[in-house]
């Protein structure tokens, strides 16, 4: 029987066995070369770590007006462009003297969308009015033409401000869309359903550029001129018609991962196609295609910046003038940066509010 005294000195040994830098040391006595790549790997990272905080950071640049100081031959990162030419890269081409209004429409759209992610707003009579009124407000501060604000047409909007939007409205509108082009690409009529098929077939066989180049540059040639609208708007709606086609097939193969017995209990309980749709069939569909929608929805914020090839100026055009003058020219990395912090902000935080909404219907579903 083993002495109880060496049961407090086996427990201390197992732990240290289990300590990560232990369990290194006994894969390199194993596995000697592939410990040495490893190693060799760690003290690449280590090396490239370290010279990328004496780039960034020690040596950094952080404020000079000019950016004579970021042409020295030992400076590092031009932090100072950030700080000079920060309000081109957030307000883009919007006026000066009324920038104060896209930064309030920006924060508008920001604080509704963390509203929209609390469960206590998870329901269309709360969810809709509270839109609409973020919406309705941000129109407003963003065009004026009331209160004594000066009218801003679309052209001169920019920066983050049009980025928000633009990504706010095409989420909003997918969903939507991406659900009438599901019902009637399921519709048991024939006539509906084949038609319905080849829009969307024909809309994912294209590039999502090809389709905003049509929306916002060649339609206006087909249509009256009452039917243009802007071309923002234009724009917009190719994008969602776009996006919902893809969504809509989403769903379509949730719909179709779901046991048969499911429809067949609504049709016993004398269901209309209609009602297992949407009492059965659909909520079943959303549950199941939870991650594929959060991940289509990064997507949509990540291929914004595409816009700027019709002509806008949003978030990723105005860091390019942001460093596009001779004093500027050389901080464009530092400007990409910045920019891509925050779409890396924005979508590790929907991506982290994905993960959150699949445990709680996780939960849910165990109860």
């Amino acid at each position: 029987m083993a002495d109880i005294a060496d049961i407090p000195h086996s427990s201390a040994a197992l732990a240290v066995s289990d300590h990560p830098v232990m369990r290194f040391v006994s894969h390199m006595r194993k596995h000697p070369v592939q410990g040495l790549i490893s190693l060799g790997v760690l003290m690449l990272l280590g090396w490239v770590a370290l010279r990328l905080g004496d780039w960034a950071i020690l040596h950094a640049v952080w404020n000079s007006p000019d950016g004579q100081l970021c042409r020295a031959e030992d400076a590092g990162a031009c932090w100072a462009v950030i700080r000079e030419r920060w309000r081109i890269i957030i307000f883009g081409l919007y006026p000066y003297e009324e920038q104060w209004r896209s930064a309030l429409a920006c924060l508008l759209l920001f604080v509704t969308g963390v509203l929209s992610c609390m469960p206590r707003f998870w329901h269309a009579r709360r969810l809709g009015p509270l839109w609409i009124v973020a919406f309705t407000g941000f129109a407003t501060l963003m065009w004026g033409g009331v209160a004594g604000m000066p009218y801003i047409p679309t052209r001169e909007w920019g920066g983050l401000a049009l980025t928000l939007f633009v990504f706010a409205s095409v989420v909003l509108l997918t969903m939507p869309t991406a659900l009438v082009l599901l019902l009637l690409r399921q519709s048991p009529l024939p006539l509906v359903r084949r038609p319905t098929q080849f829009i969307i077939d024909a809309v994912r066989s294209l590039p999502l550029l090809v389709v905003m180049f049509v929306a916002g540059v060649l339609l206006p040639f087909g249509l009256p001129d009452f039917m243009v609208g802007e071309k923002l708007f234009r724009v917009i709606a190719g994008f969602t018609l776009y996006v919902s086609c893809y969504q809509a097939e989403i769903l379509r193969g949730g719909i179709q991962s779901l046991p048969k017995g499911q429809d067949e209990a609504g049709k016993a309980l004398g269901l209309s196609w209609w009602q297992r749709m949407r009492m059965v069939v659909l909520p079943q569909a959303f549950k199941v295609t939870l991650p594929a929608t959060i991940n289509q929805i990064v997507i949509i914020f990540l291929e914004t910046p595409l816009i700027v090839v019709i002509g806008f100026f949003d978030v990723l055009a105005s860091g390019a003038a942001a460093f596009g003058t001779a004093e500027w020219g050389i901080a464009s990395v530092e400007v990409y940066l910045f920019i891509g912090a925050i779409f890396f902000a924005f979508s590790f935080s929907l991506s982290r509010y994905g993960a959150f909404l699949e445990a709680r219907l996780a939960r849910s579903s165990r109860r």
